[in-house]
């Protein structure tokens, strides 16, 4: 009888999960097949490019340079650190007297006086930029010349409020670091492309955010964010609530997957996957239905378990290809992504993975951010704990600093 419960619920998982690659399969040819806005502007508007910073990264130098060599007649960039010691100004400096043509400043934000220290940041910089069209990017993201051009243009249409951007996850070097650019390239592109089919994008990627200012007033600023960890998530939302369209574009940048040992890269995607389960929490709690590999285990050993071996294999074989299949559609067939060509083969395990990281995401209410503890909160709110316990207090201070 327990066998013949656990071959139950492996079927309705196996099943669950094979309508998700279902939809990613109708997503796939949405995205491709989607028209691109054919708006070819007479000039192209002024764009300010906001990069917070935070330590050195993996790749820093090549990433920042991506954003020097962008084709496009006019903009600039704004840095932003919270203190004038940070190492990555170092890099910062050194990237510009290479491009001494890109108009650059840089703003010192000083200690947070918000939780979300990034957000913080980003409202001076934004303060600090001259031009009406913002683009918000990460860190750890690399783009070609064409990216400013690509993600500037739909902005152009009034309806539209703000772009953001797919993104194929790049490993800065070993299996956990493999491990988790898989996960961007696959797990977290076919969720975006399938909501973006099922009810339209209400939300935001962070490694690229492009925005109007008024669109941004309108939203209430970066100011209202401060308080969410999941900040991205939360302005496409508010985006979409005044009425604009959020659209994702035809563009993918390259993210790098920057935690190379076994705990940092756990705690990151636990991390995130609690920032989701806060966020948007009927979503989370419907993400345990699309992973396969525990389900096919648990067909592996329902078929021992009822006398039928073969039978489990084949539940387990299946589970394996579905998850393959998952790679190649989202990993290579959207985002284009080499490493999910190459190692389709290694998603089940990426997959199984995911689930016991999502498992861990119900643990408990608290997360680890750039070396502070904070507790989340129902609607994705969350507050810094300080070593009694309490919310840590913090000064304001900015400085904005303009290189040639």
């Amino acid at each position: 009888m327990f066998g013949h419960l656990l071959l139950l619920c492996a079927i309705v998982g196996l099943l669950s999960c094979t309508v998700f690659l279902s939809l990613l399969a109708a997503a796939f040819v949405r995205f491709k097949s989607r028209p691109l806005p054919q708006i070819l502007p007479s000039r192209w508007p002024s764009v300010s490019l906001l990069k917070p910073l935070h330590g050195l990264e993996p790749g820093l130098e090549e990433n920042l340079e991506s954003f020097f060599r962008q084709d496009y007649p006019q903009y600039g960039i704004v840095f932003g650190c919270r203190q004038e010691s940070d190492p990555a100004l170092d890099v910062v400096h050194a990237v510009c007297r290479r491009h001494p043509q890109i108009p650059v400043r840089i703003v010192l934000s000083g200690e947070p006086d918000h939780p979300n220290a990034k957000v913080c940041s980003l409202e001076k910089m934004a303060a600090a930029a001259t031009s009406d069209y913002l683009v918000v990017s990460d860190s750890d993201v690399q783009v070609t010349p064409q990216y400013l051009r690509e993600v500037t243009r739909p902005l152009l249409q009034p309806e539209v409020g703000m772009v953001t951007c797919l993104y194929r996850g790049v490993p800065s070097r070993g299996l956990w670091s493999r491990l988790e650019a898989l996960g961007m390239s696959v797990e977290m592109t076919a969720g975006v492309v399938i909501a973006d089919m099922l009810e339209g994008l209400k939300f935001a990627l962070g490694p690229t955010m492009a925005i109007r200012r008024d669109v941004l007033e309108e939203a209430g600023g970066f100011r209202v964010l401060a308080d969410y960890c999941a900040d991205d998530f939360v302005l496409g939302q508010r985006v979409f609530e005044a009425g604009k369209q959020v659209l994702l574009s035809h563009y993918v940048v390259d993210h790098v997957a920057l935690h190379q040992r076994c705990a940092a890269s756990l705690q990151h995607q636990v991390r995130w996957m609690k920032s989701t389960r806060f966020s948007r929490p009927k979503g989370h709690i419907g993400t345990g239905l699309t992973f396969a590999m525990p389900f096919g285990l648990l067909g592996l050993a329902a078929g021992f378990a009822i006398g039928d071996p073969l039978l489990g294999l084949a539940l387990f074989l299946f589970a394996a290809l579905n998850r393959m299949a998952e790679a190649l559609l989202a990993g290579w067939g959207v985002v284009r992504d080499p490493l999910a060509l190459r190692h389709f083969w290694l998603y089940p395990a990426r997959d199984l993975l995911g689930f016991f990281l999502w498992c861990a995401s119900f643990a408990s209410t608290n997360i680890v951010w750039r070396g502070e503890r904070y507790e989340l909160q129902m609607g994705g709110k969350m507050v810094r704990v300080g070593a009694a316990g309490e919310v840590a207090q913090a000064s304001e201070t900015v400085a904005v600093d303009e290189l040639a």
